[in-house]
């Protein structure tokens, strides 16, 4: 072995220049050893961790609903005003949707100073998307009730949070229909009388946000959803934000057995600026739609046979290697310490 070879048993028994041969030798036996046990560690731990296998194929679900995770922050506009709304292809609309949906008030430098949990569920079953204003159902009962002490109460409370510099924070769990639709964050939810005087004009309405978390389904080892992190503020200007999104379904395979079901998407915005002639309301949009085809992504671990035939390889590839040089130095040594060694016999 190399090491026996390079430290002899007796070394007090051989000539002077030999001792100082093999003296010469240790560090190339250490570091060879060093080399091997660095190369033993990376081989083991290129074996014990796992690598993946992605497959494609058509996407045969049906029936299931959407899980759609939400965390968004809008510094500029109270919790009163705001409202998650849902639209999908099979004319499903949602208005003012606030199920498994949490509202935090947030101060100017945005601590929380309140928590608001809304259980009731508005919803309307429309034949068909006509593309009309979310204010006009308000404004009809606006027409027929009139301007009541609530309202004015609401109005007084809502200048008064933008005047203390107050914005909200929505988080929640949107379970939609698995088709093509949208989901939209906006004043929608106001009457529109009620909106014209909180904000003076849609021009005024601030739909800054920052988009902490978008995701729709859990989330598993390496996804990346491309929203997570987005901000986007608007400085002395107003119009609405469009997302569009593309959701890739995924079911990711643990090595344990264990199957998450869950969507990866991808993701292209548009933004278009207010004009004082538009009658719609900033908002922002989320418009998705699903690809027929899912992937399939698996974990797995390579072989033990594998990681044998490696290990052998590696290993015997540096002891050759180290063979190798120690015979060269050797025979430098020694061709170096031949001089010395006849001066001292003479």
């Amino acid at each position: 072995m190399l090491l026996l070879y390079s430290c002899p048993s007796f070394p007090t028994l051989l000539p002077l220049g030999v001792i100082i041969i093999f003296s010469c030798l240790y560090p190339v036996s250490i570091i060879g050893l060093v080399i091997m046990a660095v190369l033993f560690m990376h081989e083991l731990r290129y074996y014990l961790t796992t690598y993946t296998v992605h497959q494609m194929a058509v996407d045969l679900k049906r029936g299931e609903t959407l899980p759609i995770h939400i965390n968004m922050t809008f510094p500029s506009l109270p919790c009163d005003v705001i409202s998650v709304d849902a639209i999908d292809m099979s004319g499903k609309h949602e208005v003012d949707l606030d199920t498994n949906i949490w509202k935090l008030r947030l101060n100017r430098d945005g601590y929380i100073i309140g928590t608001e949990y809304l259980s009731d569920l508005v919803e309307k079953e429309l034949e068909h998307d006509d593309g009309k204003d979310h204010h006009e159902d308000s404004n009809h009962k606006f027409h027929l009730q009139g301007f009541d002490q609530d309202a004015e109460n609401m109005i007084k409370k809502v200048k008064q949070a933008m005047a203390n510099g107050e914005g909200c924070r929505v988080y929640g769990v949107l379970d939609v229909q698995r088709v093509a639709g949208n989901f939209h964050i906006s004043v929608h939810g106001l009457n529109i009388f009620v909106a014209q005087m909180i904000f003076e004009g849609a021009t005024h309405v601030n739909v800054s946000h920052f988009i902490h978390d978008l995701s729709f389904g859990p989330k598993y080892p390496g996804i990346h959803n491309p929203l997570d992190g987005t901000t986007r503020i608007l400085h002395g200007a107003s119009g609405t934000f469009k997302y569009y999104i593309k959701i890739v379904p995924t079911e990711y395979n643990h090595l344990s057995k264990e199957v998450i079901p869950t969507n990866q998407f991808s993701v292209t915005e548009y933004f278009s600026p207010m004009n004082e002639f538009d009658r719609t309301w900033p908002a922002v949009y989320f418009l998705y739609d699903l690809s027929p085809i899912t992937v399939t992504i698996r974990e797995e671990r390579r072989s033990f046979l594998h990681f044998i035939t490696r290990l052998c390889a590696v290993l015997g590839g540096t002891f050759a290697l180290t063979g190798m040089l120690d015979r060269w130095m050797y025979r430098l040594l020694e061709a170096l310490m031949k001089p010395n060694a006849r001066s001292v016999l003479h």
